[in-house]
């Protein structure tokens, strides 16, 4: 634990207690006390701290209240990593990492350094694990599943086993002390960010972000945009719908994705039928993968799950998985692949990196949920005929209709003139196109590189050199460039 001086009530920040203004944004900070930095083993087995130390990384902790309302009550401490820039005599700053979720840890973003080494090479690369995330004061929630992603099902009866699901996850995350519960926002995470600014000496500080990281970094430039100095903003979502309700406008997107992998080499002998096909038998009748079991409410997240990416090694990795269900359908005994073995056991045992148990906290922390399943049941229903298979996937109940808490806050609305650079694809099956385009609004200063005919979430260092080398050019050199487009 860090020293008692860097406890970071004097680190505490006037203008994240106020509504979010430009000019409440620009309240100073004061100085803060330096992070001391050591080795990032924390003992025998911990695989991530031996291979940040083999990169030649340093850990740290600063210490932050876990309401900023109350900056001398309870705190908790925020986990960080860094390796320093290689060229140090042109060194520019410091640039964040955080790879989504919510609920991804962030520590072992700095290894990526190798893949962009002209970014390394001008900025310290450092990684924060979010509140309540990996080494971050982790909240705990006694889940046997990874995540509460899973489809309703084909009727009221299998809903009704949908919303038995949710209140038994929002019951095991409710053994958390509620004053943590409600500190869990993305707000709070965006004023912990100010803080690990502060305590690294910087005045501004760039920053790289994926997925829900965007709206973490949206979050933060609408808060302390003065603060904030170069900002990459990796397949955004829609900013004025992120809550428990993410994953609702994802059903044309996947059901698309759908239709692009069944015409590509690895698909096109299944074909998209064949995915139906598999799903409907799961509703009729359970089925075993080796020694897991997939119904009705599994099967759709089995496709949902690796439809992120298009790349041939990602479809020819899905098109083993539909084969594998296909012959498990059809009553043959099958071994699962090992990535499937590993995706069902988390899914079916709580045994993955549970990114998304980590982020519900944050999820329901963010906006209020409707508490009324009918309303749930009502709307997956009205889109049934257009999206039977992943509709009631994206728009069923989640834990947040049960949770213990309400939000302590309103939503963030982004709504300013910050530059950011913003990278999206038009096919994206995780943060459809059109929410994508919504963050470019609401962000007004920004720019925006797009990834054309691509089915894929994430783009920097997948997207290809033409999306790489604008991110490359705007950290470097500064200048925005025009919104452009890119080909797969």
């Amino acid at each position: 634990m860090p020293d008692k001086t860097a406890i970071v009530a004097a680190l505490v920040i006037a203008a994240a207690l106020t509504p979010a203004t430009p000019a409440a944004a620009q309240a100073p900070t004061t100085p803060a006390a330096p992070i001391t930095w050591h080795g990032c083993t924390t003992g025998p087995g911990d695989r991530l701290g031996a291979e940040l130390d083999k990169a030649g990384a340093q850990c740290g902790e600063v210490v932050v209240p876990v309401d900023y309302r109350r900056p001398e009550g309870r705190e908790i401490t925020i986990a960080l990593s860094r390796i320093k820039a290689t060229d140090p005599a042109r060194r520019r700053g410091v640039v964040l990492l955080n790879p989504g979720g919510p609920g991804g840890p962030a520590m072992e973003l700095v290894l990526a350094g190798p893949s962009m080494p002209e970014i390394a090479a001008r900025y310290d690369l450092v990684g924060m694990d979010p509140r309540f995330v990996g080494r971050s004061s982790p909240l705990r929630c006694a889940w046997n599943t990874d995540t509460f992603a899973r489809s309703a099902g084909p009727d009221a009866r299998s809903f009704r086993e949908s919303v038995a699901f949710a209140k038994e996850l929002a019951r095991g995350c409710s053994g958390n002390d509620r004053e943590l519960l409600r500190a869990a926002s993305t707000r709070n995470t965006a004023r912990d960010m100010d803080v690990v600014r502060a305590a690294l000496g910087e005045r501004k500080i760039s920053y790289i972000g994926a997925s829900y990281g965007t709206y973490l970094g949206a979050v933060y430039l609408q808060m302390f945009g003065s603060r904030a100095d170069r900002f990459v903003l990796d397949s955004p979502v829609d900013p004025g719908v992120f809550g428990p309700g993410l994953l609702r406008s994802t059903a044309p997107a996947l059901d698309a994705a759908l239709k692009n992998w069944a015409k590509s080499a690895a698909g096109r002998e299944l074909g998209e039928q064949t995915v139906r096909d598999i799903a409907r038998a799961a509703e009729r009748r359970p089925f075993r993968v080796g020694k897991y079991t997939v119904d009705g409410h599994l099967a759709p997240y089995l496709f949902f799950a690796h439809l992120y990416d298009d790349r041939p090694a990602s479809q020819a990795e899905f098109a083993a998985t539909v084969r594998t269900l296909r012959d498990a359908a059809a009553g043959r005994p099958v071994t699962p692949s090992p990535s499937l073995n590993e995706l069902l056991d988390g899914l079916t045992t709580g045994s993955g990196a549970a990114t998304d148990r980590a982020g519900t906290p944050v999820v329901c922390a963010d906006r209020e949920a409707s508490r009324v399943p009918a309303e749930y049941y009502r709307d997956i229903q009205s889109h049934r005929q257009a999206e039977p298979l992943f509709g009631p996937l994206a728009r069923n109940i989640t834990p947040c209709a049960f949770w213990p808490v309400t939000p302590a806050e309103p939503a963030t609305r982004i709504h300013n003139g910050s530059p950011a650079l913003l990278l999206g694809s038009t096919d994206d099956p995780a943060t459809p196109y059109a929410g994508q385009l919504a963050m470019r609004r609401a962000l007004a200063g920004s720019r925006m590189v797009t990834l054309e005919g691509a089915y894929r979430h994430s783009v920097f260092l997948k997207g290809g050199a033409c999306v790489d080398a604008a991110v490359r050019d705007y950290l470097l050199g500064g200048e925005l460039p025009a919104d452009r487009v890119c080909r797969s």
